[in-house]
């Protein structure tokens, strides 16, 4: 009998945001992937869930541990697959992984909860019919240049990740390329000292407190 991969969503900051079926996944898991061990035991610590076995999964060792996985699965095992923060796979590893257990027909079963750029969204003030998740912006500034020209043209709301590094940066692209509409900056959601801030991009940026990691909602094009 085959295994099943729970793909299961994790507090952003908050540790009682989480629902009632993760915690019952995670404690019903024989296996748990995790980004950083560590930061998912503190979270099993708070839930009184000991002894559980942890398998490090992020970007730099997903391909290798594929065919680990599915040797786990292929003896019944019950792996859930979780990320520092949030719901795995968003902006984060794991679709390789994904993708090759469904060309494989083993079950994965997606265990919904919190997401950063859905939680910005939500009390951002901004249209949500339509909007585009850029996640975090390339590195590379002609790209990140070309990405931003594109979204000049884009009627639709869009979504930004960003570290507190690149902030300062990003601040004055936006000011540059969409001065004239309104921004809403998430800063620390969640956690204790969380800030929210709406605004023209250039007012925002002097307000901005530098710490922590952002969540970036701009204004469709009207």
């Amino acid at each position: 009998m085959s295994g099943k991969l729970y793909v299961v969503a994790t507090p952003i900051g908050n540790l009682e945001d989480i629902t009632y079926r993760a915690v019952r996944i995670l404690r019903e898991s024989d296996i748990i992937l995790a980004e950083d061990t560590r930061v998912v035991a503190r979270l099993l610590s708070k839930y009184e869930i000991h002894g559980k076995r942890y398998i490090s999964f992020h970007e730099h060792n997903e391909e290798k541990r594929i065919k680990e996985v599915e040797k786990y699965l292929s003896e019944g095992k019950k792996i859930s697959l979780v990320s520092d923060a949030g719901t795995p796979l968003i902006q984060d590893p794991g679709y390789r992984l994904i993708r090759y257990l469904r060309t494989k027909n083993f079950e994965i079963v997606p265990v919904p909860g919190p997401s950063a750029f859905v939680a910005a969204l939500s009390v951002s003030g901004m249209p949500t019919d339509s909007f585009v998740f850029l996640g975090f912006l390339p590195h590379k500034p002609s790209r990140r240049k070309r990405l931003l020209q594109k979204m000049e043209e884009v009627n639709m709301t869009f979504v930004i990740y960003e570290s507190v590094h690149r902030i300062d940066s990003l601040m004055d692209e936006l000011c540059e390329r969409f001065a004239d509409r309104n921004v809403f900056v998430a800063r620390e959601m969640t956690k204790l000292h969380e800030e929210y801030l709406f605004g023209r991009p250039c007012e925002i940026k002097k307000a901005i407190v530098k710490k922590g990691e952002f969540v970036i909602v701009v204004e469709k094009k009207i």
